[in-house]
């Protein structure tokens, strides 16, 4: 979860104490041609709706964590919506209708995410420190993990799965001081045991597994950089690296997603854009919105449709809370849904 506008504290104090993210030359459209640049290409991503305006009693609005349910609709999280506003939001892509389909009267959700063991979806609530979840029609709110972790309290911003079901949760602890203190956090399916797997990050904010499942990549916003975390060990295999290095400028790195040739969607605080990096730190191309950018601030998470490339990006401003699409460059998996 990013900071809109320097991530003002005192505005998202409201929402119960929140301590609240050089692109290349080439230029690409859909079925057309494209020359070739050693920095990427632009991929261009075009508006497809718009899903809220700035509310009245935050001041904001920030859209994130998007998700396809096992229904095709789009599940996204407002994560300023004030008490009885639509905290999670449900878009029919087909129809381009939204609806509300979850609120209560404190949360501050900045991500949701389907777990593949009991399919419900999983919510954060950065304000409260907490991880919750929901049956998938958005009833049935329940209190997944709550307390603290080694002697402080998470605040947990992403959600990868594992195929098993247990939770690999970005904790964005210190970002409220400035201190590298945020960490990695594994939470049991079960709700009942929580471990530290990395700590010393700063600001943590993004989460994907990679496509075979044997790290995580992760993203430090007030760094601007993405390091990769190894959680099945193999011979000769290190610990936590920094695996790419953002030139992101005034931006700064937000969530992450994963296609199925495992590569990274980096999106931006700051800058209305995504960019994307090979495996081996490439870079690739840069998500660019068509046109109009007054008003849009940041671009803080894509969902790429399960096993096709039409991707929705969720970003937001001062002009209100918009989904945009593009096509991404290789198809959809679960690492690349959500987060």
């Amino acid at each position: 979860m990013r900071r809109l506008r320097n991530r003002s504290l005192a505005v998202l104090a409201t929402l119960g104490a929140l301590a609240l993210t050089g692109c290349g030359s080439e230029t690409y459209t859909p079925g057309g041609t494209a020359e070739s640049s050693a920095s990427g290409r632009t991929v261009t991503a075009r508006e497809f709706m718009r899903l809220t305006s700035v509310h009245e009693g935050t001041g904001m609005t920030l859209l994130e964590g998007p998700v396809f349910g096992t229904d095709g609709e789009l599940n996204v999280v407002d994560v300023t919506a004030p008490a009885g506003g639509p905290k999670v939001l449900r878009v029919d892509v087909r129809k381009k209708t939204v609806h509300k389909l979850f609120t209560d009267s404190r949360g501050a959700y900045t991500s949701a995410q389907f777990s593949p063991y009991d399919g419900r979806l999983y919510l954060t609530d950065i304000s409260h420190g907490e991880i919750v979840s929901l049956a998938p029609d958005g009833s049935d709110r329940r209190a997944f993990f709550t307390g603290e972790v080694d002697g402080a309290r998470m605040q947990p911003d992403d959600i990868a799965f594992d195929p098993d079901g247990h939770l690999y949760v970005s904790d964005a602890l210190g970002m409220s001081e400035g201190r590298a203190r945020g960490r990695v956090v594994r939470v049991d399916r079960d709700g009942a045991h929580a471990t530290v797997l990395a700590d010393g990050l700063a600001a943590t904010n993004g989460i994907s597994f990679d496509v075979d499942y044997r790290g995580l990549w992760i993203s430090e916003l007030t760094e601007n950089r993405i390091s990769y975390l190894p959680v099945e060990q193999r011979p000769g295999m290190a610990g936590r690296h920094t695996a790419v290095r953002v030139d992101g400028g005034v931006a700064q790195t937000d969530s992450i997603a994963v296609d199925a040739d495992g590569n990274l969607y980096q999106a931006l605080h700051g800058r209305p854009a995504m960019a994307v990096y090979s495996r081996y730190g490439e870079r690739l191309a840069t998500v660019e919105v068509a046109a109009r950018t007054e008003g849009l601030e940041s671009a803080t998470n894509v969902a790429i449709t399960p096993g096709g490339t039409k991707a929705y990006m969720t970003v937001s401003g001062p002009a209100g809370g918009y989904l945009y699409s593009f096509d991404a460059l290789a198809k959809g998996i679960r690492q690349s849904n959500g987060g």
